[in-house]
């Protein structure tokens, strides 16, 4: 193998598996170390750089750093169930426990005077758009604002159930993004691209997201139509009080997390019976494996490989809907298929929530206003710069590429801002600075470093619930309390530093083999170079995850070359502690990525 070229960015990046997964690359360690510091405010700010909803984030992420959370894997031996970090709870303590004049330490609004001239239309006030507002407004930029309902948030605000969002919450970081002199337009449904455009908008950002949930044309669904919701749009009425009770019995047909809202929901608003229902196997489902769980310990059945045949009436009345079950079976390629198996079974119920996917809608936009669309009905947009064929209209989150989550709206939403600054200054957009990266030596001392290299052996900590009987009796009351102060602290205890990088320095190795004596997990090695398939089996420990880099030094003295799996070390820091000559160090990595402003123009 040749030797790992560590001046690339994404290697080192790639090494903080958290920071990596996490779609705006929020610095995971980083504010976990803060907090366990008791310095929530700068926590919190570390959080707002990059994913602008920290409370918010905190309470509903879909939560892609926990999975690649390196705790998870090196717990695999000695736990039961071994588990990541808490990282997304641990991201609600900051914004739990900052101060209350966190503004102070936010950018003050440009007066009127001093921006640039520049005019930004936002169609909806979703994630995507507040994040685009956010990033322009602070550059500069006179950033509007657009929504059909009374107040800012999107699918935020309306589709997330109160008992895991409270409205508080959302109030507080929109208003952060609003105070930066953004203009909110309230109450103003755009009807038509052409006369937007007409206005002048130096650029225009869509995030209206996917508000169109699918339905089921199935016998006896437009005969039931009153029972029957399309859940998405239901959740919105319960959120805005237009709905407030619920059948007896209620089927909920869906596999994804708006499913899981769904049949909590109608759990909380007096439903005696809510069972799930999904095509997919129980594993394949869309759904984040704690939101069924969640589901699953409120008391809610979910039944795995029910394909839904017809509704059942009597006398025009729904009582109950018919379905297949089918058998799941993978074929030679490896492709999982559903095989009906002629068994039919009848679940009764009085009402049915449609949550079996959400679809994108753009009637407003007319088809001769200059921007394409592909046969999927989703905009033909540059995947790098989010740039329509129309070239000052750009878009984000769950409008540009189909539904996803809040964290990749903020992400796209960060994306299209530079674009759009770019756009307007007269750049390439698609010549976008790489990350800057730097690594900061960690030394205090012979022996002595600036961060805890001694992580705790403790297992996940569970986060408090409400009381049931509390929680299942109001859609209002938020079920997850959060953790305290001092179970912070003890989950803070469990990262693993990964940021803290294991820097080598060959030519000061003197090949005493002292740091592969004291590492714990083996992952240091001196060995003869080969190809990597050879090498990764002739380690100390035999390196198994291949989506996970090797670093390798240049050939030593002895011509052998060190191997370090980065896939189970530790950033203990006791490699570098051993070492006689100084060739380990802890160094901090921080990745700054491209933001608005001149620093990202050519």
């Amino acid at each position: 193998m040749q030797p790992t070229n560590t001046h690339d960015p994404a290697y080192h990046h790639r090494v903080v598996d958290c920071q990596w997964a996490c779609p705006a690359h929020t610095p995971v360690p980083e504010y976990i170390r803060l907090i366990a510091q008791g310095r929530y405010d700068e926590a919190y700010l570390v959080n707002w750089a990059s994913n602008v909803f920290p409370g918010i984030l905190g309470r509903t992420c879909d939560r892609p750093c926990e999975p690649a959370c390196r705790r998870g894997r090196v717990e695999a031996a000695q736990a039961q169930r071994p588990e990541p970090v808490a990282i997304c709870r641990l991201k609600r303590v900051a914004a739990d426990l900052k101060g209350a004049d966190i503004h102070a330490r936010m950018p003050s609004p440009i007066a009127a005077a001093a921006r640039n001239g520049r005019r930004v239309a936002c169609v909806g006030a979703g994630p995507a758009s507040l994040t685009v507002a956010r990033d322009l407004a602070a550059a500069g930029y006179e950033v509007t604002v657009f929504d059909a309902e009374a107040k800012a948030g999107g699918f935020m605000r309306s589709q997330v159930p109160r008992f895991r969002l409270p409205e508080e919450v959302i109030d507080e970081e929109v208003d952060h993004v609003l105070r930066l002199g953004v203009s909110f337009r309230s109450g103003q449904r755009i009807e038509s691209m052409k006369a937007l455009l007409s206005e002048g908008w130096d650029a225009v950002f869509v995030g209206t997201g996917a508000p169109r949930g699918r339905d089921l044309d199935l016998p006896g669904r437009w005969d039931a139509k009153a029972q029957v919701h399309i859940g998405i749009d239901w959740l919105a009425s319960v959120s805005f009080g237009h709905v407030t009770t619920v059948g007896r019995r209620v089927l909920v047909l869906g596999g994804g997390n708006t499913a899981m809202d769904c049949c909590r929901s109608a759990k909380r608003l007096g439903a005696e019976s809510v069972t799930v229902t999904v095509r997919s196997t129980y594993e394949a489902m869309k759904a984040s494996p704690w939101e069924k769980e969640d589901a699953e310990h409120e008391g809610i059945p979910i039944l795995p490989q029910h394909a839904p045949v017809a509704f059942l009436l009597e006398g025009g009345v729904l009582t109950g809907m018919r379905f297949e079950i089918v058998d799941s079976v993978t074929d030679a390629q490896g492709r999982r298929q559903l095989v009906p198996t002629g068994r039919t079974v009848d679940l009764p119920c009085d009402e049915v929530l449609l949550a079996v996917g959400q679809e994108n809608a753009f009637p407003w936009i007319e088809r001769d206003a200059g921007i394409d669309f592909g046969r999927d009905g989703l905009p033909v947009l540059d995947p790098l710069t989010h740039q329509s064929s129309l070239q000052r209209v750009f878009f984000g989150g769950d409008a540009a590429f189909g539904p996803k989550n809040i964290i990749t709206a903020v992400a796209h939403g960060h994306e299209a801002a530079v674009s759009i600054d770019q756009f307007l200054n007269g750049q390439d957009l698609r010549q976008r600075p790489a990350p800057h990266v730097n690594l900061v030596s960690q030394k205090m001392g012979i022996h002595q470093w600036s961060y805890d290299n001694a992580p705790s052996n403790d297992l996940r900590f569970k986060v408090p619930w409400a009381e049931a009987e509390k929680a299942l009796a109001s859609i209002r009351v938020e079920v997850e309390l959060g953790f305290d102060a001092k179970t912070a602290f003890k989950e803070a205890q469990r990262c693993l530093n990964c940021d803290v990088q294991t820097v080598f320095a060959p030519k000061l190795c003197i090949e005493c083999d002292a740091c592969t004596d004291i590492c714990p997990t083996d992952c240091i090695s001196f060995v003869a170079n080969g190809d990597e398939a050879d090498l990764r089996s002739r380690l100390n420990a035999p390196s198994l995850n291949l989506d996970q880099a090797l670093l390798v030094s240049p050939e030593l003295k002895t011509g052998r070359v060190m191997v370090k799996d980065e896939d189970v070390c530790l950033h203990c820091g006791l490699c570098a502690e051993r070492c006689p000559t100084g060739a380990w160090d802890m160094q901090k990595f921080l990745l700054t990525t491209a933001k608005v402003g001149v620093g990202c123009r050519g």
